[in-house]
């Protein structure tokens, strides 16, 4: 049966990679997503958990382990955060072009420097393009479910590549929220063991990850985008089998009172959940205003985004990262690149706030909103606006 609990948000995560079956963690500890690893660590050595857990010395050698354990088929889980995530930068882009469905939680946090152990979404943004299957949580119980949806995902056939759970450290990471737990039997009939296709045997050795010569590597890359984008249906597919077995819906591009409306405040992430309070603030004095989350950060779902902020003439877009040298933000960007084949749409502006751990307040969602508006009505195209900077 399934049970109703208050727990911090990194041992929700542990907890559903436990629930999963895990046959091996390989990790190294930083922060914010240290609960995480340590619970699990202390769940194998307990005997909770039936797995293997490899002590590594850094990120990119806990990430080469996940390589050897994933490619000999078995289920294979990893987390990280910030610089972590960059040290296992090399590695990253391995497991994608070998197909390898590892499931990797990370806590998101700025990057140095000045050192920051702070969340914002600059680590994430640098690993964008690396071929891995991307999504973002905004609260505990998407955490706990995504991660389970993640091994159900990555290890289908028709998808074979790894999955990034993101949550936004310490605003979620490390605070306590109600959470429900599903039962095992339940989980195991959603998600069936893994058998990875192809895995290593040493009766029949092969080499994996070879040497490309100029003759072959483009169309190797050619092969993995094709496979990468053919992998968009199956996600949707197997997010609505979540819903309809554990009754809790995900979608690709999430919409908050946003189906009337003619301004839209664009987030990714737990900040989203302060949007929210923004907007009802505004509908409460009678303005036409929603919010659009994007869930699903790679592969891209161009059609549904475009779906959701269809008759909207403004788009405030929220980014946590700065793009060094860009005229606009990461995700503005994307958007905006996401929209330009439209004759009909909206005004961007590109706002960039809650660096490093900042907080970002309603009445700062509120003021992106107005500052939107006031910019599209002049028909002023800003680079972006820093939100929160102090003078």
């Amino acid at each position: 049966m399934s049970k109703r609990v208050g727990m911090e948000v990194s041992l929700a995560v542990s907890e559903a990679v436990k629930m999963a079956g895990v046959d091996v963690v390989a990790a190294y500890p930083i922060t914010p997503q240290t609960h995480i690893v340590e619970s699990l660590s202390e769940l194998i050595a307990e005997g909770e958990l039936d797995a293997e857990y490899v002590c590594v010395e850094s990120e990119h050698s806990a990430m080469s382990a996940c390589l050897g354990s994933s490619a000999a088929g078995a289920r294979t889980f990893t987390s990280t955060a910030g610089q972590g995530l960059e040290l296992m930068h090399e590695v990253v882009y391995v497991a994608a072009s070998m197909r390898l469905p590892i499931v990797m939680a990370v806590a998101n946090r700025a990057l140095s420097a000045p050192l920051s152990v702070w969340g914002d979404h600059s680590d994430v943004m640098a690993v964008r393009d690396t071929g891995w299957i991307q999504i973002f949580c905004e609260n505990g119980q998407e955490a706990y479910d995504l991660t389970i949806w993640a091994f159900r995902c990555a290890e289908d056939k028709r998808v074979l590549f790894p999955v990034m759970v993101n949550l936004d450290g310490f605003h979620l990471t490390h605070v306590v929220e109600p959470v429900i737990l599903e039962d095992k039997e339940k989980i195991q009939k959603y998600l069936p063991p893994n058998k990875y296709p192809l895995p290593l045997d040493p009766r029949k050795p092969v080499t994996m990850g070879a040497f490309g010569p100029p003759n072959i590597y483009t169309e190797a890359r050619k092969a993995q985008e094709m496979a990468f984008e053919s992998t968009l249906p199956v996600i949707k597919e197997t997010l609505d089998e979540f819903g309809k077995e554990f009754g809790r819906k995900y979608n690709l591009i999430e919409k908050y009172k946003a189906d009337d409306a003619d301004t839209l405040l664009l987030t990714m992430g737990s900040f989203s959940q302060t949007a929210m309070e923004a907007i009802d603030r505004l509908r409460a004095n009678g303005e036409k205003v929603g919010l659009i989350r994007i869930r699903l950060w790679r592969p891209f779902p161009f059609e549904d985004f475009r779906k959701a902020v269809k008759g909207a003439k403004v788009l405030a877009v929220l980014d946590r990262a700065v793009s060094f040298g860009g005229p606009i933000g990461p995700v503005a960007s994307e958007v905006r690149s996401a929209l330009y084949s439209l004759n009909d749409r909206p005004f961007i502006a590109s706002f960039i706030g809650g660096l490093g751990g900042r907080d970002i307040y309603p009445e700062q969602f509120i003021y992106m909103i107005k500052r939107a508006k006031e910019l599209a009505s002049s028909g002023k195209h800003i680079e972006y606006e820093m939100i929160g900077v102090r003078e």
